[in-house]
């Protein structure tokens, strides 16, 4: 039984306390939210005690994981006191969003063996995953093209805005995770185009809503990942990966499978599902029990810091490539040079 503590109990939170409170193989021990009607109620409805201070929780030799789904600039400060306090830590993405706040915490943590994981949930998709997994047994041959494609369902409020730290640290970050793993080697080159298409928020502050960055590594495998912050449809979230024997999609999940048929036409079906926490239900309760086996067997993080790293480090050079409007090439040894 995995004893965790969780750090966050907004709608994220919520979530993932629901989670682990109803499996079997762990327990939900503490919960901490520096808005302390928000860990109230959360402890009310989950039956779990409330911290005052995350020194509680740190300080507790019974507690075995620590789960961080706070604000994101408190990510990289939990996940050092987690490792310091010899806690495994799964921590909701982005580790910041500032390269050299990441670059600081990667040097407090260096050689630590405690377990971290970064909270990259498409890796766990069944469908996203068995596309990987296609491409790594050679179902399509040689990899040649990811077209990776994310769109919301609609466009988050201002204040989502302002905290965010950009549409591409934000929303693509997520993208820019699944493009390496469906890849299986780094990316080397970027080229990005974004704009301002339809929201009248995004426009007032300078924000964007559209996106497609193109990218390719060192042996010429190339990727295109294209973002709009709306689609009528729903939470449109596919993967399709290209190779040298043929081609493999993972597609949208829609409510039911149900297929309508009539004189306006063929194959309707229910629009996909509203937003995330539906769409990857499966994919978040994957990432949990993953976390569990990896801090049981004692082996690797299948999602590490660096993984967290890398990702932050393609967004920024994302932003590059849209100031200067040219290629970039990506410097994962260097990222504030």
């Amino acid at each position: 039984m995995i004893r965790f503590a969780l750090i966050g109990a907004g709608r994220i939170g919520q979530m993932h306390a629901a989670n682990i409170v109803a499996h079997d193989r762990c327990s939900l021990n503490w919960i901490y939210d520096v808005h302390a009607p928000s860990s109230e109620a959360l402890g009310s409805k989950t039956g779990t005690k409330v911290a005052r201070d995350p020194d509680e929780i740190f300080d507790d030799a019974a507690v075995d994981a620590v789960f961080v789904a706070s604000s994101t600039p408190t990510h990289a400060d939990f996940i050092v006191r987690s490792v310091e306090s010899g806690k495994a830590v799964l921590c909701e993405k982005p580790i910041d969003l500032d390269i050299a706040k990441v670059e600081e915490c990667s040097k407090k943590i260096s050689g630590a063996k405690t377990l971290i994981q970064i909270g990259f949930n498409r890796r766990f998709d069944p469908g996203h995953g068995q596309l990987v997994e296609g491409v790594r047994n050679g179902e399509i041959g040689d990899l040649e093209q990811v077209i990776i494609s994310s769109r919301d369902p609609e466009p988050p409020p201002k204040a989502y805005y302002m905290a965010a730290g950009g549409m591409l640290r934000d929303m693509t970050i997520h993208d820019f995770d699944l493009a390496r793993f469906a890849l299986g080697e780094e990316v080397t080159q970027v080229s990005a185009f974004t704009s301002n298409l339809f929201d009248k928020v995004a426009q007032e502050i300078g924000e964007i809503d559209s996106a497609m960055i193109l990218m390719k590594t060192a042996s010429g495998k190339l990727c295109h990942i294209n973002n709009s912050r709306h689609a009528t449809y729903g939470y449109d979230q596919r993967l399709e990966a290209h190779g040298s024997l043929g081609m493999l999609r993972s597609e949208n999940r829609q409510p039911t499978s149900v297929e309508r048929f009539n004189a306006k036409g063929s194959h309707w079906r229910d629009a996909c599902e509203f937003f995330f926490i539906e769409r990857y239900r499966q994919a978040y309760l994957r990432q949990l029990e993953v976390f569990m086996d990896t801090f049981e067997q004692g082996k690797a993080s299948s999602v590490s810091f660096e993984d967290g790293r890398r990702a932050l480090i393609l967004a920024n050079a994302s932003y590059r490539s849209v100031e200067t409007g040219q290629a970039v090439t990506v410097n994962y040894e260097n990222p504030l040079e």
